[in-house]
């Protein structure tokens, strides 16, 4: 998408730009085949998610193919692109979806099917698979909620089901050589029918009984009776991209992610993921160190998360833990886990994640007595427990987040009770804590889900979520502690859609039909629609909560995720009976048929060899005597004039580390970069002199530090000029006096605009109203922060000692302020107080002295 098609109306518009260091973008003269790879959500949190990273780099890396990116646009996004009749495009070409040969979906969330939908409209691409011609391009799935992509079946042409590095590349593979071959579109399914891992849902037909259970799943091609789940056998000697791409905004999970395993072989009876992801496969440390280092260099960010199901189970995970603190610490990177078990954690690991920042701290007993955890398989005591927040306080951690379910099955008040008792020990055992313990409490409501043990169970209606809901708020609050929950009609959304077959289809069209959209977002879910759309079909959503029978046909009986339903049947037996399945890591094998013990199994690796260390370079140590300051004179342009003023800073202070500057941090529990940044330029406002001061602990040649920085620096945004000033030197927000801009007219000016500007300059006062971007506007005087206003061959020259170029723009021109945002506005130069250059520097700086 071009900047211009940007309107200044829309919020973050960084979401929309592409072009991000790490993006790649083919010669279209050298691409066969365009993979659209879609994540039906908002960018930052599409950003975050590591699968379609991967995914991304891997087909890049073919030649003749192009992996592009699109994401769900926001609600205003959208709205401008149906207002101006623009199709829904990619990031790294702009080109729209419906050109693209493969678009695939990422299927992360249940919730998010209706803006699979809503991007399938934005494209011009027709919903229902029957009514695409052959020239649209093949819609695709895959990921967790793929297991059982039923509610989406009559809109998607395949779905891979299970690991997709190489089940993906065979994918793209078949559909160039259909191209090539000019097939149709039927004989382009037969060929990916014939790939291991993928499901053509018009292959099969779905007949019903008269109470709504389904009475067979009907394959109509021969041998294609079920699809058996893909999987990546070593995930060690899996491609892994170590040039990530580093978005201009902050996303949901800003740092390098790792996946350092895949698999868990705990077993809880609850969880979809520990097996739709078994074996166990982890990957070298060292592999994992490589990995890290790399990226790192690539990317500049300052902390690290090492992903799996259960990331202190890793075999390895206190030896690789130190040697990253080793290379890392003094370069203030952090290391932080995003699952941590009870039981896996040890003082060890704790005292190795604080070194630089105590990162975030979450564990998940999730139910509260010992009889309901022994059901689900957790493995985890009390005393576990309480042992592990203890070493946690002691060592200074002072916010612990608990995780819990509700609505398990058996589940009694009891249970609810214990929750509130066991979050009380908790924030006991912090009892002493300087400064203070404090203990959170999350809870969520349990949905039953494909492929597990608990495929079966009921889950709890809304007024009873309500109600137990109210009974813990009620209980935590008398031990002051906040509890945190999911809105019990989201749980009963997603109960619906994770167990749903295709008849909720036609649900999802008409909710569609109706403004639904990023379900998962309180601000924009709108159950009375989802309610009248279920009405519209004559489908009671409650019935998909129903408890089911274990010899009832299931809407997923057709997709193998390699465990039969008879394992499933035997731990749900052993659940009612409190009975635990021991983990098989280190014990006896569960039988669950997972595994060929050849090519296909657990593969857990115990070898420490790390990968030769990069020569020591000095480091900044708190102490160090020196300080010295390079002043930069920066422009920002093009696309980069869409980002906002945090979002610069966030570039440049990336960039910087991937120079390798010899930067000075602050002190303290967090440090931070000392660089100093002048104050906040408009979004959308062009500059040609953003003046920015990095403080540095050794002297570096100057010319040498901008030539090293401009390289790191994405399109748009460049150095024009650095030099050593003296480190007393006032930072740019208070040494600059004022700043100048030149703002380009409209073809037709106001007739009056020379009156405009004496009246201005000679008034005292001049009233005018700021738009604060919460929809409310207030009043400010524009007077006082003028220095000087000019007219000179088709431009206007305003001179500010403060306030916004484009409000005062606009009130000379007579424009409301969305008009104003759409003028051509550029900074060209800065006036610095008395003294404020640093000695030397006016020249190269261009700034004189107001």
């Amino acid at each position: 998408m071009q900047t211009t098609d940007i309107s200044p109306q829309i919020t973050r518009p960084a979401r929309y730009l592409g072009g991000e260091l790490g993006s790649l973008r083919k010669d279209p003269a050298t691409v066969e085949l365009t993979v659209a790879l879609a994540f039906p959500d908002v960018y930052e949190v599409g950003m975050s998610h590591l699968g379609l990273a991967i995914l991304y780099h891997l087909l890049n890396a073919r030649d003749g193919i192009a992996a592009e990116r699109v994401y769900a646009p926001w609600p205003d996004m959208a709205t401008e692109l149906r207002t101006t009749n623009r199709p829904l495009t990619t990031l790294e070409s702009g080109r729209p979806l419906a050109t693209c040969d493969i678009v695939g979906f990422t299927l992360q969330y249940e919730l998010s099917y209706s803006n699979v939908l809503a991007m399938l409209d934005l494209a011009g691409i027709p919903r229902r698979r029957e009514t695409r011609s052959a020239e649209m391009p093949l819609i695709l799935v895959g990921g967790p909620c793929a297991f059982n992509p039923e509610p989406l079946a009559d809109f998607i042409d395949a779905a891979v089901i299970g690991d997709a590095e190489e089940a993906l590349v065979e994918v793209a593979q078949a559909v160039l050589a259909a191209k090539q071959a000019g097939e149709s579109r039927e004989r382009l399914l037969e060929r990916l029918a014939a790939i291991e891992g993928v499901y053509v849902p018009s292959f099969f037909a779905v007949d019903y009984q008269a109470d709504g259970r389904i009475a067979a799943i009907r394959p109509l091609r021969e041998g294609y009776v079920k699809v058996r789940r893909r999987f990546l056998a070593d995930l060690d000697g899996a491609p892994y991209p170590t040039r990530p791409i580093v978005p201009f905004m902050n996303t949901v999970h800003d740092r390098v992610a790792v996946e350092i395993a895949r698999g868990c072989t705990r077993g809880c009876r609850f969880c979809q993921a520990g097996y739709i992801y078994r074996p166990v496969r982890e990957r070298s440390p060292g592999r994992i160190v490589s990995i890290i280092e790399d990226s790192l260099a690539h990317s500049g960010y300052e902390e690290v998360s090492l992903l799996s199901l259960s990331t202190g189970d890793f075999t390895c995970i206190e030896p690789l833990l130190k040697e990253l603190m080793t290379r890392h610490a003094d370069d203030k990177v952090a290391i932080s886990f995003p699952s941590l078990r009870v039981g896996s954690l040890t003082e060890g690991l704790m005292e190795e994640i604080k070194k630089v920042r105590k990162t975030g701290f979450t564990l998940a007993p999730e139910a509260g007595s010992e009889r309901l955890r022994q059901s689900i398989n957790k493995g985890i005591t009390e005393a576990d427990l309480l042992d592990t927040t203890r070493s946690a306080f002691a060592l200074g951690w002072r916010i612990i987040k608990l995780y819990f379910m509700m609505g398990l099955p058996t589940e009694t008040d009891a249970d609810l009770d214990a929750i509130v008792d066991l979050a009380g020990q908790v924030k006991r055992t912090g009892k002493g804590t300087p400064g203070g313990a404090d203990v959170n409490v999350a809870v969520s409501t349990f949905v039953p889900k494909a492929h597990t043990p608990f495929q079966w169970e009921a889950q709890l209606g809304i007024d009873e979520t309500l109600r137990r809901q109210q009974r813990l708020r009620d209980g935590l609050r008398q031990k002051k502690l906040r509890l945190k929950w999911h809105d019990a009609r989201l749980s009963f959304m997603e109960g619906v859609f994770a167990r749903g077959d295709r008849r909720l289809g036609a649900v999802l069209e008409q909710a569609v039909d109706r403004g639904c959209g990023f379900d998962g977002w309180h601000e924009h879910f709108r159950f009375d629609a989802w309610e009248e759309a279920f009405a519209a079909c004559a489908i009671e959503p409650t019935w998909y909560l129903r408890e089911r029978m274990e010899d009832e046909i299931l809407p997923w009986e057709h997709i193998d995720c390699g465990i039969p339903k008879s394992f499933f049947a035997a731990e749900r037996r052993r659940s009612r009976g409190g009975d635990p399945t021991p983990d098989c890591r280190g014990g006896k094998c569960h039988g669950c048929g997972i595994c060929d013990f050849e090519t296909l199994r657990m593969r857990l690796i115990d070898d420490v060899h790390m990968p030769p260390r990069p020569p020591a370079r000095e480091q900044f140590t708190p102490d160090q005597e020196g300080r010295y300051r390079l002043r930069l004179r920066l422009a920002k342009d093009g696309r980069a004039r869409m980002i906002s003023h945090l979002e610069f800073m966030n570039v440049v202070q990336r960039a910087v580390r991937r120079a390798g500057l010899p930067l000075r941090f602050s002190q303290g529990f967090h440090p931070a970069p000392r660089i100093s940044f002048p104050d906040a330029l408009p979004t959308g406002v062009a500059s040609d002199a953003e003046i920015i001061d990095l403080e540095l602990y050794r002297p570096v040649e100057a010319e040498e530090a901008v030539l090293a920085l401009d390289a790191q620096l994405p399109e748009g945004l460049r150095i024009l000029a650095g030099a050593l000033v003296d480190w007393r030197t006032p930072a740019p927000a208070t040494s600059i006096a004022a700043s100048v801009y030149h703002v380009r007219l409209p073809s037709q000016p106001p007739a009056d605009l020379d009156d405009r500007l004496a009246a201005f300059l000679a008034a005292e006062h001049v009233p005018a109203l700021r738009d604060k971007g919460d929809g409310r506007r207030v009043e400010v005087d524009l007077r006082p922060g003028v220095v000087e206003l000019k007219r000179r061959q088709g431009e206007l020259i305003l001179t500010l000692a403060k306030g916004s170029p484009t409000l005062l723009a606009g009130h000379l021109l007579g424009l409301e302020i969305d008009q104003a945002r759409r003028l051509d506005i550029r900074k060209t130069d800065v006036r610095l107080v008395e003294g404020a250059a640093g000695a030397g520097s006016e020249e190269k700086f261009h700034c004189e002295p107001l």
